[in-house]
């Protein structure tokens, strides 16, 4: 499965988020997943429990010191398929080297 997350804290009066979002995304790049990090949101691939794991710990790593975090969160879940994160990607630019 492939969960790209997006997840911030609210509330903590702190103009920039960039160390709660550095703290998330440190939490996954440690998990040893494939993961993936761009602008919006952070992919993040492996079975259910160690991915959805991984989204929790980050989910509160993100919102330390905040009442509140906001969480979007987008999986796509086919059983069997490893290595979605570069495959898709892959396809893609192949596609797009093709016209």
């Amino acid at each position: 499965m492939i969960v790209a997350f997006s997840v911030s804290p609210m509330g903590s009066g702190d103009d920039s988020v960039a160390p709660a979002v550095a703290r998330a995304v440190r939490v996954v790049r440690e998990s040893g997943l494939p993961n993936r990090t761009d602008a919006m949101f952070t992919s993040v691939e492996g079975e259910w429990d160690e991915v959805m794991d991984v989204v929790k710990r980050a989910v509160a790593a993100a919102g330390e010191g905040a009442p509140r975090v906001s969480l979007t969160l987008k999986a796509d879940i086919r059983e069997g398929v490893s290595e979605g994160l570069t495959s898709k990607v892959e396809a893609v630019e192949r596609e797009l080297g093709a016209s």
